[in-house]
């Protein structure tokens, strides 16, 4: 049995695959105890021809007969995994390979479910509103999760099979996966790590589409954290209402109108709101128990 399975899915990178595919054959050398799994997803490209030419023989290939997602391509390629622990990285040169098995260690010294390289440096800044975009779905998601989360979608992680196989149900099957993924470990008080890493401009062209994204990002995140943890989303909103009717009542008691019907509405709403919020987490407890 492999003690390591890196997981790579690949979709149009016919630029940048022969230097992964030549990175981790010098990987399969240093480290002939770990496997490593090519998922090609649909590529459209020259990608699938490099890959069929250029393959390692010690490598394993999976392809997808048209694309699926990033996250349908991690499925595949964790499915077939054969160690106890998996590691996923991109084709497109953007993440430091060699830090991969310094995380393998970390994950096994500290006993953890998942270690995440935080991206920093120049080259992981981006343009204003993209920044902007991300600080709030971080901040968002660390309020619903109660936890510092350093990289929300770091696609370099480790993380153990068993958690993993574990989430798979709950995983998406596009570029919000690994965001998806650290929101399902936070909310089941997995351990997760962060380690600082370098993030280098990738090769060949993006496919992410950045508000299309961002809004699929802000949507998954209360999703998710709704099923998990729904009070943290469902009474906050309940006292905005309640303190919203308290506040129309004031008002208007002091200019002298009466605005009973809307002041009742908003207390009514409120009272709904956390009523559904309570029965949500009732059945979550539930389930867990």
């Amino acid at each position: 049995m492999k003690t390591l399975s890196v997981v790579i899915p690949v979709f149009n990178e016919e630029k940048a695959i022969a230097d992964t595919l030549s990175f981790f054959s010098d990987f399969l050398n240093e480290h002939p105890e770990a496997e490593v799994i090519f998922v090609d997803d649909g590529s459209r490209d020259g990608t699938g021809q490099i890959l069929a030419d250029r393959l390692d023989p010690r490598m394993r290939l999976i392809s997808h007969p048209k694309n699926r997602g990033y996250g349908a391509a991690l499925k595949s390629g964790i499915k077939a995994a054969s160690s106890d622990v998996v590691a996923m990285t991109d084709a497109d040169g953007s993440y430091p390979n060699e830090k991969i098995s310094a995380f393998f260690l970390l994950l096994l010294k500290e006993k953890a479910d998942m270690v995440v390289g935080a991206r920093q440096g120049k080259i992981a800044k981006l343009g204003f509103f993209r920044r902007c975009a991300k600080r709030v779905l971080r901040r968002l998601a660390e309020y619903l999760s109660e936890s510092q989360i350093p990289d929300l979608n770091s696609g370099l992680r480790l993380v153990r099979k068993d958690v993993l196989l574990r989430s798979l149900r709950f995983l998406p099957e596009g570029f919000s996966f690994t965001t998806t993924l650290t929101l399902f470990l936070l909310a089941n008080d997995c351990r997760i790590l962060y380690s600082p890493i370098d993030y280098f401009k990738r090769t060949g062209k993006s496919k992410i589409r950045p508000f299309r994204d961002t809004m699929n990002f802000l949507q998954l995140i209360v999703r998710t954290v709704m099923f998990f943890k729904p009070l943290k989303v469902f009474l906050p909103l309940s006292l905005f209402f309640i303190f919203l009717s308290v506040a129309v009542l004031v008002l208007s008691t002091m200019l002298g109108r009466v605005m009973d019907i809307t002041t009742i509405l908003l207390f009514v709403t409120g009272l709904q709101i956390l009523a559904l919020g309570l029965l949500a987490d009732l059945i979550d407890k539930r389930m867990n128990r």
